[in-house]
């Protein structure tokens, strides 16, 4: 079942100046900034806003290839959840899987034809 809105993804340019105005103009705290791969490459930076519960991830494509959601909700059972969109006839186009930055992730096709994220950070798959 999708319980919230995990987080939202903004694309940017670059991505350490976007993290600077982000956590110094706007005061978003600064939760996780890792590699999504090569040490060199894009990197997962995730923000909050004080006291919110959503993140906002700062996400850069330099290759520009693929395409990330733009929305990604929060799921108590994202295998489940996945194999519920799927039976009722959703899209699945990416597999739950535990995503380099540490939290499960998948993605689905909505009926318009956005490409929508689902999350778990709770708790582990068993």
């Amino acid at each position: 079942m999708i319980t919230s809105v995990d987080f939202v993804s903004i694309d940017v340019t670059d991505q350490q100046r976007a993290k600077r105005f982000y956590t110094t103009v706007l005061g978003f705290e600064e939760l996780i900034d890792v590699p999504m791969g090569d040490p060199e490459g894009p990197r997962w930076i995730e923000l909050r806003p004080p006291g919110a519960r959503t993140r906002v991830v700062l996400f850069h494509n330099p290759g520009g290839t693929g395409r990330f959601a733009p929305c990604v909700f929060d799921t108590d059972e994202i295998v489940q959840t996945a194999n519920e969109i799927e039976a009722a006839g959703g899209e699945i186009l990416e597999q739950p899987q535990l995503a380099p930055w540490g939290s499960w992730w998948g993605r689905f096709r909505d009926s318009e034809g956005n490409e929508l994220g689902l999350s778990q950070r709770e708790r582990e798959i068993a």
